[in-house]
């Protein structure tokens, strides 16, 4: 049987990477999807390739900064399919880079922005609908950034997606009594757009690659299959965690 069977998910960031990926994962594990990006064409592309191998989703874009817009993701999964089962909030920018005291106001105000107000703004909405469900699961993508490890001129990125983990555990405890588990995946390095533009050289690919026990990168399918573990029922005791999926980054040391 299909792991998601009858489960409702939402999806944010979903027009591509890791976000794309797990949702066309929930789909073909039998999950009724809605997914969220800012961009409505690959949003379109995506429901349509969706469909075509027999999964069930709708589209909503918006930006994930707008609480009325986490408003619409939740209303539309209760519109359309009745309730809400599973959060996936995936959305998130790598921010203002360089020299920390170089780094913007404005800058280091959007990454929080867009990497943790936005997810709490989601999570207190969709939370609301699964205590009305009788529970449900969600996920935030934080980093191993900033938690294991730390690269230099990326404190913007390092403290928002840091800030994730700390109300993954708030969330888990103010809601576990309420069937809603809460939690985050911690990816290393993710063969996504977003990783192929910070690493646009052979020799900064290598870099990287270098740093993970497993001495390659992980493709976008990868985080998906550990994000469907925790949205589904195979991780009914796991609440609070901070899942590293990192290829070893963590405790590779040469």
């Amino acid at each position: 049987m299909p792991r998601l069977e009858e489960k409702v998910a939402i999806v944010t960031g979903a027009s591509a990477g890791i976000g794309r990926a797990t949702a066309k994962l929930f789909a073909a594990e039998g999950a009724k999807v809605v997914v969220g990006a800012r961009r409505p064409a690959e949003l379109d592309r995506l429901v349509a390739e969706i469909a075509a191998d027999g999964g069930t989703a709708i589209a909503l874009a918006g930006d994930v900064r707008s609480e009325d817009y986490h408003r619409a993701l939740v209303a539309t999964a209760v519109e359309h399919y009745g309730r809400l089962d599973i959060a996936f909030n995936n959305a998130g920018i790598m921010g203002e880079a360089g020299p920390s005291t170089g780094v913007s106001e404005a800058g280091f105000a959007e990454a929080l922005t867009i990497n943790l107000t936005a997810s709490f703004l989601a999570a207190k909405h969709q939370i609301a609908q699964m205590e009305r469900n009788g529970g449900g699961s969600v996920i935030f993508t934080s980093t191993f950034v900033g938690y294991s490890f730390a690269f230099p001129g990326v404190a913007a990125y390092a403290a928002s997606k840091s800030g994730l983990i700390g109300l993954t555990q708030v969330l888990a405890a103010e809601f576990g009594p309420k069937n809603v588990r809460v939690n985050a995946v911690l990816p290393g390095a993710v063969d996504t757009d977003m990783y192929r533009e910070m690493n646009n050289t052979p020799e900064k690919v290598a870099f990287v690659t270098q740093l993970h026990a497993l001495k390659r990168v992980a493709t976008p399918e990868e985080l998906a299959r550990s994000v469907l573990y925790l949205a589904s029922d195979d991780s009914s005791f796991v609440s609070g965690t901070a899942m590293l999926v990192d290829g070893g980054v963590s405790i590779t040391r040469t």
